[in-house]
């Protein structure tokens, strides 16, 4: 062999050792790249799994605080007594007034219904009803106007404390720029927050008390706001602007059902009443053709299943126009 190709030879086996043996002269650069991209992925699925058990740790944190939330509320909507029901109307009279004067409004009726000669088994049935129905219809009716007033502000009174978090006030400072300028009865029911946390309770704690005037689902979506964010943390202006839109869809949809449902309403009301105004105008005109249903046990009979029924039927389209929203 001659040693031209010898020397090439021995060049060419010691340039495959040092191709082998020397990565930077292999291209190493891609050796690189590839080690750190392999070590980036195992960085960025350890930081992907930790921010997932962060956020699965918060999911926990919320929903537990919801529960807790929900239990307590649920809890407070169960007491039903007539000083909690007058509470909630806005009605200042104390529970133990308000029974005297529906009994003396009893005792008048019968009087009365005694005095015009109705017989005294109905005028004392009659008597009874009114005193036990009519106070309670009128609490009912005032609770509804009062809790139709305060979601009517609700919306303006979470707007207000929004714009005072971004403006970089304390939720303490925006709840009391809420109790000083929004209309009522919204503005009370802040400035019972506010004194509760006069007392040392927490801002948690001291939202609660609105669910005990207005125990609504969307008081609630505002207590269950501030709670976990005071409890988890969180952006607490893009979760009450959130909540600010839910409250004016849900009045939207309110206003849309009301008047949708309007046409049902009024022809309840007008079959409900028929029979009575029948009875009263038949009576005007001829005052004796109904007296047998007074005078006859028969008719009494006949009256009582006719007034049983009827109440039956108000009832029950009572509860077939009334929806949920």
């Amino acid at each position: 062999m001659s040693p031209l190709i010898l020397a090439i030879l021995v060049v060419i086996c010691i340039g495959a050792l040092g191709f082998a043996f020397v990565p930077s002269l292999a291209g190493s650069s891609r050796a690189d790249k590839r080690m750190k991209a392999l070590r980036t992925d195992v960085q960025v699925r350890h930081h992907s799994a930790s921010t997932e058990k962060i956020r699965e740790n918060r999911r926990r944190t919320v929903q537990d605080a919801l529960k807790q939330q929900s239990d307590a509320l649920n809890a407070r909507r169960a007491g039903k007594s007539l000083k909690h029901r007058l509470f909630q109307a806005g009605i200042k009279t104390e529970s133990r007034v308000w029974i005297r004067n529906a009994i003396i409004a009893g005792v008048v009726m019968f009087l009365v219904l005694a005095i015009i000669q109705v017989p005294l088994v109905y005028a004392a049935i009659l008597a009874a009803a009114g005193a036990y129905v009519v106070p309670n219809q009128y609490i009912g009716w005032r609770r509804k106007r009062y809790q139709s007033a305060y979601l009517d502000e609700l919306p303006n009174a979470v707007e207000a404390i929004v714009r005072g978090v971004r403006a970089g006030m304390p939720l303490n400072d925006s709840i009391r720029l809420v109790a000083k300028e929004v209309k009522e009865p919204v503005k009370a029911e802040f400035m019972r927050v506010l004194d509760q946390q006069s007392i040392g309770k927490s801002m948690a704690e001291a939202v609660e008390v609105l669910f005990d005037r207005v125990p609504l689902p969307e008081v609630n979506f505002f207590i269950v706001v501030i709670t976990v964010q005071q409890q988890a943390g969180g952006n607490l202006s893009e979760a009450l602007t959130n909540l600010a839109n839910v409250l004016r869809n849900r009045k939207k949809m309110k206003a849309k059902v009301k008047a949708l449902s309007a046409e049902a309403k009024a022809s309840a009301i007008i079959i409900g009443a028929l029979p009575v105004l029948v009875a009263a105008a038949v009576s005007v005109i001829s005052p004796t053709y109904l007296s047998p249903l007074f005078t006859t046990s028969g008719g009494m009979v006949a009256l009582g299943a006719a007034g049983l029924m009827l109440v039956t039927g108000i009832f029950i389209m009572n509860r077939m126009i009334q929806f949920e929203y």
